[in-house]
């Protein structure tokens, strides 16, 4: 048991574990862990990634690189996602994880079914380097028009 005298709940926001909307943000790497695959044949680097503007500000997404993997394939995968992450932030030979984190990059976020639930989930589809604008998934209104059809 934990006393938890003194939280009101009334004073506190729950945390949105929902995904985001898809699209471009401003993000940056707040952790990295090697971590073992669960067949216990090789490891991945398991990614934090915190959105640091916008509407979403605060919220985390995660990615996985089978750097260490049986399957040739995936590590190829993921030499090419580290590649485009270390293009993204400007660090081009990285002794350690850590060297990329705090270094802000845009994160092209899709969202997909879970294989286990089907629920939603974001996944990463892409890293580019800040300077690509970083523009959140646009609201969809009724009373959009489309841009060939507004006038000049």
């Amino acid at each position: 048991m934990a006393d938890l005298n003194g939280f009101n709940a009334n004073e506190v926001e729950p945390n949105d574990f929902s995904p985001v909307p898809a699209g471009r943000y401003l993000a940056a790497i707040t952790g990295s862990e090697m971590k073992a695959t669960k067949a216990g044949n090789g490891a991945y680097l398991e990614l934090e990634i915190e959105i640091i503007e916008g509407e979403h500000k605060g919220r985390k997404l995660w990615d996985r690189l089978n750097l260490d993997n049986p399957n040739e394939t995936a590590v190829k995968i993921a030499q090419g996602t580290l590649s485009a992450i270390c293009r993204a932030v400007g660090i081009m030979q990285p002794k350690d994880s850590a060297e990329l984190h705090s270094l802000p990059m845009t994160v092209i976020v899709a969202i997909e079914k879970r294989q286990d639930n089907g629920e939603d989930s974001n996944r990463i589809k892409g890293y580019k380097s800040k300077n690509e604008q970083a523009v959140e998934a646009p609201k969809a209104t009724s009373t959009s028009t489309a841009p060939w059809k507004k006038s000049k």
